[in-house]
């Protein structure tokens, strides 16, 4: 049964939604299928940007410790990059261009120079080894990478095709961007002449395949992502102003994620402009720093992976800040477990837990469960997103299932990327014949509409947020000449949702103790994606009729001793 908030959110979009009004939509055709795009969105992303930072153009925007910078500062800054860019590295339009780096005031401003000259923005994932990072500048095929001195390090010695330019996170953006700032008018001549069918970005997933795929998107899809976002909260800040509960000061988020992901990218980061939202930078998760910037920069929306919320509703000096001014403290990229949602709601009673689940080939884009509707439903993942989501499940023939049948979680919308960078094969396999894309996730709709996860198709761990290929890890644990067998799982874990394990049998006349091996995986994988429980066995793995490894079974015996061990 729609709840009162159901039925407000509802009242309040079909009106923002109607003919003449802000977010007016239209159709548009994209696969061969039509489907609704929004008419006043601006045509591409360098367009949006140049828009809002008018608007909003003396409003702080970032602040990146001792900086702060508004939206006008900002855009300037991102300006002489595009031309330098151009001018100087000899970028031209469509030109793949990656950026490596933690972030940062001039991780923000090279994004957007970037797209404001014509390029591509390449977003390398900044926990790659140099060999994971010199996989995906090849992959894409990037011209150039904008790389900190960290990244530009990890790949020193390696080979790839790409120019690297070293950037700085030290000082204004003018010095730590010295090596692409050039003034000039690239940016306003380039407003004239992108469209939204250019290419706009690239960001990399690792799905069941192993290796990283490069989803691209046009401007369009990018757009029109962010304004689905700017188009919820348009209707939540009137359903909140019909309350008396709009908020009273500048809207504000502390940033926690990684801006190279999509959670970061689009709903933290690109929706803030149309906001006029200041973006308080951590470069490195710690909760007792979020706990002092929520206070001392009266942040009123947090964002980030499951565990972080939660961290800070349990941390022993929670009351010794005032946190009253955020209302929303929302999660992505991993499910919470139904008991983290009233903690946090305890913890913090002037907000609300909220959840997201999108993903990057959606453009984060999917569905919402929030407020009053998230407590009474801790274990959904909510409603599909308004207006442009078409949410299906469907069975594996691609055919709609009857309500509260488990099949594969279907998503079609104008915000879709267009495929994998080179590989057609993996984008056929991605959509159905009619554009739903394939989440890889097994699922649900219940009778009022709101979907639940229930399992995973794809054969991936999600550890706080970050995908990791199983078949990627038991590849590079097979390259150890001593190991003859191995099955990499995910086992449950209360801060990060889950973490890989495996399980392996070395040869014959072989020994290889987990920590060397860890040593060995060390050098060949990102931190993150090394199992952080490895069981060495001495028979051979079980098998299914198939032959294959049966990795049911050793998830189920191996959780079991981690749970027995205290450990998961």
């Amino acid at each position: 049964m729609a709840t009162d908030l159901d039925r407000d959110i509802q009242r309040i979009a079909d009106h923002v939604t109607s003919p003449g009004q802000m977010f007016e939509t239209k159709t548009v055709e994209r696969r061969g299928v039509p489907m609704p795009a929004f008419l006043n969105a601006p045509p591409t992303l360098a367009h949006y940007m140049a828009h809002f930072s008018v608007l909003h153009k003396d409003a702080v925007f970032i602040v990146d410790g001792d900086q702060r910078l508004t939206f006008g500062e900002m855009y300037a800054a991102a300006s002489n990059v595009a031309h330098g860019l151009v001018t100087r590295h000899g970028m031209q339009r469509g030109d793949r261009v990656g950026i490596a780096a933690r972030n940062s005031a001039n991780w923000i401003a090279a994004y957007m120079g970037v797209l404001m000259g014509g390029g591509c923005a390449t977003l390398l994932n900044g926990w790659w080894t140099g060999e994971e990072l010199a996989y995906g500048i090849n992959l894409c095929e990037c011209s150039l990478v904008l790389a900190d001195p960290q990244r530009a390090a990890r790949l020193d010695g390696i080979e790839h095709d790409a120019k690297v330019v070293v950037f700085t996170h030290d000082g204004p953006p003018s010095a730590g961007l010295e090596p692409v700032w050039a003034e000039g008018d690239t940016a306003a001549t380039m407003l004239g002449t992108l469209g939204p069918d250019d290419l706009a970005t690239i960001l990399y997933t690792s799905g069941s395949t192993g290796f990283p795929k490069g989803a691209y998107s046009d401007h369009l899809g990018v757009v029109s992502g962010v304004m689905n976002y700017v188009c919820q909260m348009a209707t939540l800040l009137q359903l909140f102003t019909e309350r008396g509960e709009a908020p009273s000061v500048q809207p504000s988020a502390l940033v926690s994620v990684p801006l190279f992901h999509v959670t970061g990218e689009i709903p933290l980061f690109l929706q803030s402009f149309a906001m006029g939202r200041k973006l308080v930078l951590m470069p490195k998760w710690d909760a007792t720093e979020a706990l002092r910037l929520l206070d001392e920069e009266k942040i009123t929306y947090f964002v980030g992976v499951p565990l972080m919320s939660y961290e800070l509703a349990t941390h022993p000096d929670r009351d010794k800040y005032d946190l009253s001014q955020c209302k929303s403290f929302a999660a992505g990229g991993a499910p919470r477990p139904p008991e983290h949602v009233n903690k946090i709601r305890e913890a913090f009673p002037d907000g609300f837990p909220l959840l997201g689940y999108g993903l990057t080939e959606t453009n984060a884009v999917g569905c919402g469960n929030l407020n009053e509707n998230y407590m009474a439903k801790p274990g959904s993942t909510g409603t599909a997103s308004r207006p442009l989501v078409d949410l299906a499940i469907l069975d594996d023939d691609g055919k709609p299932l009857d309500q509260g049948k488990v099949g594969e979680v279907c998503i079609r919308s104008v915000c879709n990327f267009l495929g994998y960078w080179k590989n057609e094969d993996a984008t056929r396999a991605a959509y159905t014949d009619d554009a739903y894309f394939r989440t890889g996730d097994l699922g649900y709709l219940d009778e009022d509409g709101y979907l639940f996860i229930v399992d995973r198709k794809k054969d991936i761990i999600i550890r706080g947020g970050e995908n990791i290929s199983c078949i990627e890890v038991e590849q590079e644990i097979y390259a150890h000449p001593h190991i003859a067998e191995c099955s990499v799982f995910g086992i449950p874990d209360e801060r990060l949702g889950e973490i890989p394990a495996a399980v392996y049998l070395v040869k014959e006349g072989h020994d290889v103790d987990p920590e060397d091996l860890k040593e060995f995986l060390a050098e060949r994988l990102a931190k993150f994606k090394i199992p952080q429980f490895l069981w060495h066995v001495e028979d051979a793995l079980p098998r299914l009729g198939t032959q294959k490894i049966d990795k049911p079974t050793l998830r189920a015996r191996y959780q079991a001793l981690a749970e027995k061990a205290g450990t998961a």
